[in-house]
């Protein structure tokens, strides 16, 4: 039985892969001193927040919270879990992953281990009948007719499911165990559940799925099978059929053709509806192209590709239909088109689809076609204008009414605002008064307010784009958090030295502060019992402060007013301190009189008695 990783293999691959290199490899980093930074892949946003530790071999994102060493990155990036981010790190970095026996492997892990067995022995069975069975010929033939040369077959893994009801029950299906995995896997069907067969009379419960058809295996990304589709080889119905939903396949998370594709460095994606489509599109040497699995596009799916490639470019019949996809697809788009990434549309002639037109015109009139398709401006507002009058008052309006909430819909950058320029242009209305319109809520950092604090070592990445607008010797940045003790304590951590200057009693802010005061003591008492303390010493101490530590990521994040000189920087200092020691004195004062009245009363009381 198949079970955990040890933990001595994780160990050693944590020790021998470098985090830089592992998510180099996946994000445009930058060099900042010590840390190297980038736009965080997790969430949209234009300034860098996102920080790579080499010496702690850790990430950070202070726009986010998201956080890990080398494994956490892959897990998130590629949304696999922690076995398959090993498997992955450890095979770019040359290992092979070790398993070791586990009473506590979970039952869900198993199965999914023995359904993964399950497909592949299936799709070699495919592959072997299309190769031997009596009946091949009518594939072979089949597949010629559209193209598929043998060296193409053979790369996509393409398979044939001969006539009859147990074939592939026959082969796999030994006994009541492997039975039960074929139905799991949806390779089977149990009799008594389809309602059209519960007449029959046969032996056995359960009978094959796919029969006289050609199979397409449909791999996940790391190259294992996770479920089949099936073309009849005639006019009979249905023409494809595809494998259900099961614990290893759920089709808006899978692509035909990602794990074929991903091998490419195309820069674009070609995004097509049907398993011929990518086959013949590859045939023809165009091997950057993916279909869904009978199903719109889902925004995962969206995302697993423009993590990898820049560009998607839609391919859609030129009918209704196919106007009506696109355009969902447009919507589903519309949030993950942060500024450098592309969406473009390519509409077919009607009646035509990729693999048609491919061999009809060859690749390199095909790629002429794909690298006129339109922008996703172009469809956007062509689609929204049609049958509207824009010389009209009231078509203008129509406009404005329909794009705002679509455009609202896009991450803020300059793709954005120009998107609303653009609008503005068509309607005759300024972008400022679109962008005030009711519904059009600033970002407030809602990320930044609900992040995790980083863990210890880490620290902001420098901003390396200052703000437009700047006051002689001043940085600007957004106005100051009202904690004043969060501000005590950035201002610290920045220069922690300036404690040193800190000759006002502390004891008030000790006994009376908040929870940030009360830090801001802790931190001032250690500088003075140990001047050259280290910074990261002093990051440990505050981010074990959990009732705090989102607060004060925000804080550390924000952008205020700072004045660059440390001589400045220690002067707000002490009048922050002084202001919120005077407070707390202030407080301690009232609860003092407080307690005195409360005796008083309480003497009376018993006196009177």
């Amino acid at each position: 039985m198949a079970g955990l990783i040890p933990q001595s293999f994780i160990d050693e691959l944590l020790n021998r892969v470098d985090i830089v290199d592992v998510i180099g490899r996946r994000v445009t980093l930058k060099k900042a001193g010590k840390n190297h930074v980038a736009c965080c892949p997790f969430h949209q946003e234009k300034t860098p927040s996102f920080s790579v530790q080499p010496e702690k071999q850790f990430f950070y994102c202070f726009g986010c919270g998201a956080g890990g060493n080398a494994i956490g990155f892959v897990q998130k990036f590629h949304g696999i879990g922690f076995p398959e981010a090993v498997e992955l790190i450890a095979r770019d970095a040359g290992l092979e992953v070790p398993q070791q026996e586990s009473r506590g492997e979970t039952r869900g892990s198993a199965e999914r281990k023995g359904l993964y067995e399950c497909l592949e022995q299936a799709s070699k069975y495919f592959q072997r009948q299309l190769r031997r069975h009596a009946s091949r010929r009518r594939a072979v033939d089949w597949c010629k007719s559209r193209g598929i040369s043998g060296t193409t077959a053979r790369e996509f893994q393409l398979g044939y499911a001969p006539p009859g009801w147990g074939n592939l029950l026959g082969e796999l299906g030994a006994d009541d165990a492997s039975r039960n995995a074929l139905l799991k896997a949806g390779l089977a069907i149990a009799r008594d559940a389809d309602k059209e067969r519960k007449g029959d009379s046969g032996k056995s419960s359960l009978y094959d799925r796919f029969r006289d058809r050609v199979v397409f295996p449909i791999r996940d990304s790391r190259g294992r099978t996770v479920g089949f589709g099936g073309r009849v080889l005639d006019d009979a119905t249905p023409k494809y059929l595809n494998s259900p939903e099961t614990p290893v396949f759920q089709k808006g998370r899978e692509l035909y053709g990602l794990f074929e594709a991903r091998r490419e460095k195309a820069g674009k994606f070609l995004l097509v509806e049907g398993y011929m489509d990518v086959i013949a599109l590859a045939e023809a040497g165009i091997r950057n192209a993916l279909a869904t699995l009978g199903t719109a596009t889902s925004p995962f799916q969206l995302q697993r590709m423009l993590r990898q490639a820049p560009e998607i470019v839609f391919c859609f019949d030129g009918d209704e239909a196919g106007g009506r996809a696109a355009w969902r697809a447009l919507e589903t788009v519309l949030p993950l088109m942060a500024d450098g990434k592309s969406a473009r549309f390519l509409f077919l002639p009607e009646g035509e689809d990729p693999d048609s037109m491919v061999r009809k015109l060859g690749a390199a009139e095909f790629l002429k076609l794909v690298d006129e398709a339109q922008p996703l401006e172009t469809f956007f507002f062509d689609h929204l204008s049609e049958n509207l009058d824009l010389k009209a008052i009231e078509g203008r309006a129509s406009l404005s009414s329909k794009a705002l909430p679509l455009v609202r819909k896009l991450p803020a950058g300059v793709y954005r605002q120009l998107m609303f320029d653009r609008l503005a242009e068509l309607t005759g209305v300024d972008s400022k008064t679109l962008l005030s319109q009711p519904g059009e809520r600033p970002d407030r950092g809602e990320q930044a307010r609900n992040a995790e604090p980083p863990p210890y070592g880490m620290e902001p990445p420098p901003r390396d784009y200052p703000p437009q607008r700047q006051r002689e010797g001043w940085q600007t940045r957004t106005p100051r958090p009202h904690n004043s003790g969060l501000v005590v304590v950035k201002l610290l951590l920045r220069a922690s030295r300036i404690a040193l200057a800190a000759k006002v009693d502390l004891a008030p802010l000790r006994d009376a502060g908040d929870d940030a005061g009360k830090l801001a003591v802790e931190i001032i008492e250690k500088v003075r019992s140990e001047p050259d303390i280290a910074y990261y010493t002093l990051l440990e101490v505050c981010y074990g402060k959990t009732s705090i530590r989102g607060q004060l990521t925000t804080v550390m994040t924000a952008e205020s007013i700072e004045p660059p000189e440390h001589r400045k920087l220690e002067l707000e200092f002490l009048q922050i301190l002084e202001r919120l020691v005077a407070r707390s004195a202030s407080k301690l004062s009232s609860d003092e009189l407080r307690h005195k009245l409360r005796a008083r009363t309480a003497a009376k009381h018993d006196s009177g008695r």
